[in-house]
């Protein structure tokens, strides 16, 4: 089929982790899917969604056994988008159905990458699949660059931002936002660590986020911080009118991770003007972007140290002139950000080339 209206109305599978919805386990993977499937929908395509069950990517048997039977039932020759997270963690069940099915994954971030001994796995996985889409620019050239792949069978669709409306923000700067789970990855410890050191300064500092995927590194965070306990503040996942209270009241989006295949919540806050100050890890910076005059919407540190990061805030609580260069820069770069239509439509192309849709 040729015609684009007549692939669109092509039935597309798309096999989700069961979370997907759940408002205790938000997360950019979680959001970036619904919002695909529901613009995708929206661009024509029979989305026909099916979530999982199982601890993924880390599944058992069971888990395992009701991936197969999902994928088993459906009719031969299917257009299947599949989660990464999944598909990664399964490359024999997706292998046993590559040739009936035709499977596309959809890459939040290579496993492989910060576990070595994943690569094997998550290799097979990739091989058994017609076409790749990741969720960022860096994604892709890292997948590349682990895993003998055809680039011209490898796309990527960065995540969408909604329009909203600009947060003014304090003349003082010293409203502080972090919106990450609580976990190693995210490096909540460099962060304490890093407003430790500007201890004699003044700030608030709020952290959303789950508290209960690493419970050991939650409950070390909150020891850690006992001597901030007043003015930095754990508060658990926030979402919708909640977490748009929280940006509402930011003044700066401080993100310390050791990692990130792209950072949502970069762009998130950039569509309401809000600065980042973040670390240069990974997707980071393609996130952060540039205004049009090329100027950065924020400042990008290393990761994993918290003095760089505390001379960074020092900076912003106590030079006017950076907040308000920073602010016009976020302003200038609100416009150039791009919506979930356009992710959809990066992805209907990947779904539509000759590999994946015949």
């Amino acid at each position: 089929m040729s015609d684009i209206a007549s692939v669109n109305r092509l039935p597309l599978y798309v096999v989700l982790p069961n979370d997907i919805d759940d408002p205790a386990t938000p997360s950019g993977g979680n959001v970036y899917d619904r919002r695909i499937c529901r613009e995708l929908a929206a661009e024509g395509w029979s989305v026909r969604e099916h979530a999982v069950p199982g601890a993924w990517p880390h599944p058992d048997g069971r888990d395992l056994l009701r991936l197969t039977r999902t994928l088993r039932a459906l009719p031969d020759g299917s257009l299947v988008l599949i989660d990464g997270l999944v598909a990664s963690a399964a490359p024999e069940v997706l292998a046993a159905q590559a040739g009936r099915l035709r499977p596309v994954l959809l890459m939040h971030m290579p496993l492989g990458d910060d576990a070595p001994a994943l690569r094997g796995r998550e290799a097979a996985a990739l091989g058994a699949s017609v076409a790749v889409v990741t969720t960022s620019a860096w994604c892709r050239r890292r997948l590349l660059d682990l895993y003998d792949l055809a680039p011209e069978h490898v796309y990527a669709a960065p995540p969408g931002v909604d329009a909203t409306t600009v947060v003014p923000g304090s003349e003082a700067g010293s409203r502080l936002l972090c919106v990450a789970a609580v976990t190693t990855g995210k490096g909540h410890d460099v962060l304490v660590g890093a407003l430790a050191g500007v201890e004699d300064l003044e700030w608030t500092c709020v952290c959303v986020g789950p508290l209960d995927r690493d419970p050991g590194f939650a409950d070390r965070i909150a020891r850690d911080a006992r001597a901030i306990a007043d003015r930095f503040h754990l508060v658990g996942p926030r979402t919708g009118a909640a977490l748009d209270a929280s940006y509402a009241a930011a003044d700066l989006l401080v993100l310390a991770s050791r990692g990130e295949t792209y950072g949502m919540v970069v762009t998130e806050a950039l569509a309401r003007g809000i600065p980042v100050l973040a670390t240069d890890a990974k997707g980071l910076p393609e996130a952060l972007g540039a205004a049009p005059d090329g100027s950065r919407p924020g400042i990008l540190v290393p990761p994993n140290d918290p003095s760089a990061l505390a001379v960074a805030l020092r900076r912003w609580l106590t030079e006017p002139d950076l907040r308000r260069r920073l602010r016009g820069s976020a302003g200038d770069r609100r416009p150039t950000l791009t919506g979930w239509t356009e992710t959809a439509r990066l992805i209907s192309d990947a779904l539509r080339s000759p590999v994946g849709v015949s």
